[in-house]
């Protein structure tokens, strides 16, 4: 296939990252390229989403990416996945020997290996440069659920309506649930059989990575997981504490122990971005050490650092997260840094999955949510215009308009732009510059 076809194709079916900030997948796609690799690693504590799909659909899988590699004469297919995902690994070598260019790279049992320049460095021994994008050393990566909607859209003509979303916590039954865009958080969870507790809090995403939600708030093309866990967790109390209460906290609390950097992903593979330096300057103002705090534009946000290093249960991550968006908001941008190469140390520095967990107080948790087979038929869809980045797409369709599940309601813009479908048939009953509503 043409390279100009298949983004076509992508664009119109509506195909971002299915999970993160949602990047339009088909603007990934470049000729400079070498080397594809799906990403595996889902080191999320609580995520087995990634692991079922590439399982169950490895052939499907694996035809996207070849069709991706033959479209952008990429040399080889790189599937990166962890040793103990044994039936998406036994399932991919089934398929193999039909995919000549495709090979197997089996990642360490660390967080954060799902860090697209973590998985590169693991997968190739490449290095993207801070501040750079992995297509600069002939990189792109993909996802498993996005190289899956690649192939629905390639081989069938079919646009993203549904999204697969782990639902854990406390709930009576893990599930991985595929479900429609629009479809309300809390209608979700009941299809795990509802909380098992009566105070309770969502996570959208991951506990490391991912924000407090409300059962109202909707399933979107990066909606990941839907944890459920008691209002009074550790990792839920650190998403309620005020922005102001953390900075009091760094001012009276930080040792500066270096603990946040010594085991940050970023820091050791080169980067330099220095939390401990961070959170010195936030106790001692700004401009007391302006390259630290800008320095802070090079953090993944994987929050190791304040889940996980801090002896004093600090929030470095969540700070430096306020001051990148203050930083973007001035039009600051990413400065050159001088690049010293991988810690020599870096080996003994990797968190392993096992003590994360333990760590978050989240072991009771970790069994693994089955996939529903069944699919949920909600009355009501509310699709927002805005899943993924770049700018909201403009409605499709009016109030009153009958569709069909499968049809667009709102056309791309030029500028990463992507389609965006009805996930159910029904009646149009609300169109605004945010959302589309469609009763079934």
């Amino acid at each position: 296939m043409e390279l100009s076809t298949l983004i076509q194709i992508m664009k119109d079916g509506g195909i971002v990252g299915a999970g993160g900030a949602g990047f339009p997948s088909y603007a990934k796609l470049d000729k400079k390229a070498d080397t594809i690799i799906l990403n595996c690693a889902e080191c999320e504590p609580l995520f087995n989403l990634h692991r079922q799909l590439l399982a169950k659909f490895a052939k499907e899988i694996l035809t996207a990416l070849e069709e991706v590699r033959e479209a952008i004469e990429a040399e080889r297919v790189i599937i990166a996945v962890k040793p103990t995902y044994t039936n998406a690994v036994e399932a991919v070598e089934y398929y193999l020997p039909e995919f000549k260019n495709t090979t197997i790279s089996l990642l360490p049992e660390i967080y954060p290996a799902g860090d697209e320049i973590v998985t590169i460095y693991e997968t190739t021994g490449r290095i993207v440069k801070p501040g750079k994008l992995p297509i600069s050393e002939g990189v792109i990566v993909f996802n498993v659920e996005t190289m899956l909607n690649t192939y629905f859209a390639v081989a069938q003509n079919k646009g993203v309506t549904h999204k697969y979303i782990v639902v854990a916590g406390e709930v009576k039954n893990p599930v991985m649930v595929k479900a429609p865009l629009g479809m309300k958080y809390k209608d979700v969870v009941a299809l795990a059989g509802g909380e098992t507790i009566k105070n309770y809090a969502y996570i959208g995403g991951g506990v490391m990575t991912g924000n407090l939600v409300s059962g109202n708030d909707v399933v979107t093309k990066t909606s990941n997981a839907i944890l459920v866990l008691p209002d009074n967790h550790p990792v839920v109390l650190k998403r309620k504490t005020r922005t102001q209460i953390s900075i009091a906290r760094a001012m009276s609390a930080c040792c500066q122990c270096r603990s946040c950097t010594d085991l940050c992903s970023r820091n050791l593979l080169g980067y330099p971005i220095e939390p401990h330096r961070f959170m010195r300057a936030v106790s001692k103002g700004m401009d007391s050490d302006t390259a630290a705090v800008v320095n802070s534009m090079y953090c993944s946000q994987c929050g190791i650092c304040e889940l996980y290093s801090c002896p004093q249960d600090l929030s470095p991550r969540t700070l430096i997260g306020v001051a990148k968006a203050e930083l973007r908001k001035k039009g600051i941008k990413m400065p050159e840094p001088v690049f010293e190469g991988v810690h020599i140390d870096r080996d003994y520095k990797k968190v392993p999955m096992h003590r994360l967990i333990g760590r978050l107080g989240l072991a009771k948790y970790n069994i693994g949510a089955e996939f529903l087979e069944e699919e949920p038929a909600p009355e009501e869809v509310k699709i927002m215009l805005s899943q993924h980045i770049g700018p909201p797409c403009s409605p499709a369709v009016k109030t009153g308009d009958i569709v069909n599940a499968g049809d667009a309601v709102a056309t791309p813009g030029d500028k990463l732009g992507a389609g965006i479908h009805a996930s159910i048939g029904g009646q149009v009953t609300s169109v605004t510059d945010s959302y589309v509503i469609i009763k079934r």
